[in-house]
């Protein structure tokens, strides 16, 4: 493919972006959709302008994907504003912890059983669909900071939460196929993989966005310097907790997450029950600075300016990894199987596990319906079937489970692509009604 004619599909699709957004979002469809039929068309099913392969190119697009996850993951963090004790928490940590645990295993005993694959292959199949995706779920997740719906902050805390708690299960998956060290009687996967990597991956990110949140502030506040250049200061927080986190060998992914709550929690606790943009005010053109260094206004300010220049990342970077995924999705990968463990997972895995794991809660019905049906899957599954793929899985294996995730990522972009914009309308309309 020329440069010229990569210049052109680019540019088509950006202004398609700008122009199609904001109609799509009435129509019961997403953008995502639109990205999937174009990577298609673009690939080898289609023009063939497109062509890669997902174990021969495997190392490259698990770095592409990586750092896809982690711009919005950082965004997760920075949207969720509630404080430790809100009993709002309850319902993401419920969901990230119980329900992609009852996935892994629902999943593996899948692939065991009826897939016959060995142990830690299917083991390894659950943990690399098990993580809901905070890329492309946008739809269904917190639309601002502010929002304090339950639905909706449960699916956001739940995707920034268990694309670093579903790698304790990768790495076991692999451990049992003879690629990562389980030390004897698995103890080092408990000590290490398990606890440590998620105990310290949060904790990590936690420390680091309070302090570089603390320190601009104080230079702000104080001696109004590092104003400006707040894209800067989000790529940084991003790359210094994922780094400093993997140099303690814990979870980047719970990290980046932790760094964006930490300093969604500092202008929590400078607004109050204002809300971010409530404190800032209106904002005029050449008034920033001001804004910027005011004692009151400068956390919400930091905070906002941050997360709207990641999700502007976060958008480019989804255009791309979905255009990627509809290239690598040939009707050769569609199998059977594929659509077998599709349909087990979005139909029964699921809703049985939220279900377990809400039985008893304070959640009504129409709560528990939608938290089961939407875990949508998409990026991080991907990242994951990538980064199995470069720890050195066998050719064959690594070909069953190119076919199994592409097929349902692509299906879950369809199916909660088509249901997402009626289901919500609907939920929002019986809120309003019991209000």
């Amino acid at each position: 493919m020329s440069a010229t004619l990569w210049f052109l599909v680019v540019g088509a699709l950006l202004v398609l972006m700008a122009l199609a957004g904001t109609m799509v979002k009435r129509l019961p469809m997403s953008m995502d959709m639109l990205y999937l039929v174009i990577g298609m068309a673009l690939g080898p099913a289609g023009l063939g302008l497109l062509l890669l392969d997902p174990i021969a190119d495997a190392s490259v697009l698990e770095h592409v994907t990586e750092v896809a996850v982690l711009f919005s993951l950082f965004s997760a963090g920075l949207k969720l504003r509630a404080a430790h004790g809100d009993p709002r928490w309850w319902l993401p940590v419920r969901l990230a912890f119980g329900v992609t645990a009852l996935t892994v295993a629902g999943l593996a005993l899948f692939g065991f059983f009826i897939l016959g694959l060995p142990l830690g292959a299917a083991i390894l199949l659950g943990a690399i669909l098990a993580p809901t995706d905070p890329v492309l779920a946008s739809s269904v997740q917190v639309e601002n900071p502010g929002d304090r719906d339950r639905v909706r902050f449960g699916l956001t805390g739940e995707a920034g939460l268990n694309d670093g708690i579903a790698f304790p299960f990768v790495m076991l998956g692999l451990g049992l196929m003879g690629l990562h060290a389980l030390g004897n009687g698995g103890v080092r996967w408990l000590a290490i993989d398990l606890a440590w990597g998620i105990g310290a991956g949060l904790a990590c990110g936690w420390l680091l966005g309070r302090l570089v949140g603390a320190l601009v502030l104080y230079l702000r506040r104080v001696h109004q310097e590092a104003v400006g250049l707040d894209e800067f200061l989000a790529l940084g927080l991003v790359a210094l907790s994922y780094g400093a986190a993997l140099l303690i060998h814990a979870y980047g992914f719970l990290a980046v997450f932790a760094a964006g709550l930490a300093l969604r929690r500092i202008e929590h606790l400078s607004s109050g029950n204002k809300t971010a943009n409530a404190v800032m005010g209106s904002t005029r053109a050449g008034t920033e600075h001001e804004v910027a260094i005011h004692p009151q206004k400068a956390p919400a300010y930091m905070a906002q300016a941050m997360l709207s220049f990641n999700e502007q990342l976060e958008r480019i970077a989804e255009v791309g990894i979905v255009l990627v995924i509809g290239a690598m999705l040939t009707p050769a990968r569609v199998s059977v199987h594929a659509l077998m463990v599709t349909a087990f997972l979005f139909v029964v895995v699921r809703p049985l596990a939220v279900r377990l794991v809400l039985r008893g809660a304070d959640a009504a019905p129409m709560h528990k319906n939608l938290l089961a049906w939407f875990g949508i899957r998409g990026i991080g599954s991907i990242y994951y079937l990538l980064y199995a793929i470069g720890q050195g899985v066998s050719a064959d294996l690594a070909q069953r489970l190119v076919s199994l995730v592409l097929t349902v990522v692509s299906a879950s972009i369809l199916l909660h692509g088509i249901s997402a914009t009626p289901l919500m309308q609907l939920y929002g309309k019986m809120k309003a009604r019991r209000a």
